[in-house]
C-alpha cells in the first residue's frame, strides 16, 4: 500500500493494485517525477532506485517522507524523517523487510508540454549544458553505428493550459505500430542478420518525425514498451558523457557486435538517499540495450568496464555484472550505515537472496 500526500491536505490512501498515477489524479496531485515506465509495484519502484530524469530533479526515492515495514522476527517499523534509518528506508533492495505502506510527497497535479525531434548527435552535445538546465526534464535516444538522436524536451506549463493530447492516429502509428509493432518484427529480422543493424538504424533514426503535445505528466513521462529486451544502466558524473559516449563509439566502430536498440540518456540531480545511485551526485545515466533474442553478454561487459572507468554506479533494478554492483557500495559514504540497519532488521538473513549475497557481502 502507499499513502500519497498533498501538500496541504491529510493523507489519502492510494492502491498501487488500481494504478498509482490514475489515483493520484483523481485526487489533483502526481509525483513530480516519473520513470519511463510504470507497471512496478510502488514499493519495488522505490526500493530499486527508479529514477526518470530532470536536471534539477530527483528519483522517486526522494519523494518517501516515510516507510512502513515489517522485519524478519515480524517487528513493524514506522520510518518517517525524524527516524535515524531514514536513509536507509527508501532504498532497500528488499534486504530490510516487507515494505507495507510508503508515504510519498505529492504535488499538484499538472500537464507537460511535450516536444520530441531527432537531432544530431554532435548538435545534442555542443549544446547539451542549456538542454539539461532550460528544460525541466531532458532525455535522448542515441541510435548505435549513427549520429542520430531523438530528443525528447518535457516542460511544465502555465495553470490553465489547454490539454492537447498526441492525436488517436498519430498515438496509434508512432507509439503502437512504429515503436511497438515494427520495432518489434525488425529485431526478429536482425537478430538473424546483425549486418544489416548500422543500416537499418540509419533509417529507424529518421522515421520518428517532430511531434509536440500537451498531457498529464504521467501520459507524457510513461511510454508503451512492448518489445522485450535486456537492459543494464548506470549512473555517471555527468562531466564523463562525452567520453562515454565517444568511447562506445569507438567500440562499435571497431566491429563488435551490432546493436540495434538505441541508447538512453537521462538526467538527475544530487539527492540523499543511501543507497541512491544519485547520492551526493549531480548524474546522466546511460542504458544500454540488447533486444532479447541477441546475446548481450560482449555488449554489456564492454559498456560496464566504460562506465566503472568513469566512476559509474549501476542501477539496483536492471543488469549488471556482479564486479559492477560493488562499485556503488565503495562509491556512497552512507552504504556501510545502511547495511548495519540490514543486519540489524534482519540478523538470520531471512530475506537474504543470491543477489543481495552478492552485494551485500
Amino acid at each position: 500500500m502507499s499513502t500519497a500526500r498533498p501538500s496541504e491536505c491529510g493523507y489519502r490512501p492510494v492502491s498501487p493494485c488500481t494504478g498509482l498515477n490514475p489515483r493520484l489524479k483523481a485526487h489533483g496531485l502526481a509525483l513530480p517525477n516519473l520513470g519511463d515506465v510504470d507497471p512496478q509495484s510502488v514499493a519495488g519502484a522505490v526500493s530499486t532506485g527508479t529514477h526518470g530524469t530532470g536536471g534539477k530533479l530527483f528519483g522517486i526515492s526522494k519523494a518517501v517522507v516515510a516507510v512502513q515495514l515489517v522485519t524478519a522476527t515480524g517487528e513493524v517499523l514506522e520510518i518517517d524523517e525524524e527516524h535515524p534509518w531514514f536513509g536507509a528506508s527508501r532504498v532497500t533492495l528488499g534486504a530490510l523487510g516487507i515494505v507495507t505502506e510508503v508515504t510519498l510527497q505529492c504535488v499538484p497535479a499538472f500537464l507537460l508540454h511535450a516536444r520530441e525531434e531527432p537531432m544530431p548527435l554532435p548538435e545534442v552535445m555542443g549544446r547539451l549544458d542549456s538542454l539539461v538546465a532550460d528544460n525541466d526534464h531532458f532525455e535522448f535516444y542515441w541510435f548505435p553505428h549513427t549520429e542520430k538522436t531523438s530528443i525528447k524536451r518535457n516542460n511544465r506549463v502555465p495553470e490553465g493550459t489547454e490539454r492537447k493530447p498526441v492525436g488517436a492516429f498519430r498515438h496509434w502509428l508512432d507509439d503502437e505500430f512504429l515503436s511497438n509493432t515494427a520495432f518489434e518484427g525488425v529485431n526478429r529480422v536482425l537478430a538473424r542478420k546483425p549486418s544489416w543493424i548500422p543500416r537499418v538504424n540509419q533509417i529507424s533514426g529518421s522515421v520518428l518525425s517532430a511531434r509536440e503535445y500537451v498531457d498529464d505528466s504521467y501520459n507524457v513521462f510513461v511510454s508503451t514498451r512492448k518489445v522485450r529486451f535486456r537492459e543494464s544502466e548506470f549512473a555517471l558524473p555527468r562531466e564523463a558523457l562525452p567520453s562515454v559516449l565517444a568511447e562506445l563509439a569507438t567500440w562499435f566502430g571497431a566491429g563488435h557486435a551490432n546493436i540495434s536498440f538505441p541508447i538512453e540518456v537521462r538526467f538527475t540531480a544530487a539527492d540523499d538517499v543511501w543507497m541512491s545511485t544519485g547520492h551526493e551526485r549531480d548524474n546522466c545515466y546511460v542504458a544500454v540495450h540488447q533486444y532479447w533474442r541477441t546475446d548481450y553478454d560482449e555488449y554489456f561487459a564492454a559498456a560496464q568496464d566504460i562506465f566503472t572507468a568513469h566512476e559509474g554506479r549501476p542501477h539496483w533494478g536492471k543488469a549488471a555484472h556482479p564486479r559492477c554492483e560493488l562499485t556503488l557500495l565503495s562509491g556512497t559514504r552512507a552504504s556501510a550505515t545502511s547495511w548495519r540497519f540490514a543486519t540489524s532488521c534482519d540478523p538470520a538473513r531471512t530475506f537474504s537472496n543470491p543477489y543481495l549475497d552478492r552485494v551485500l557481502g
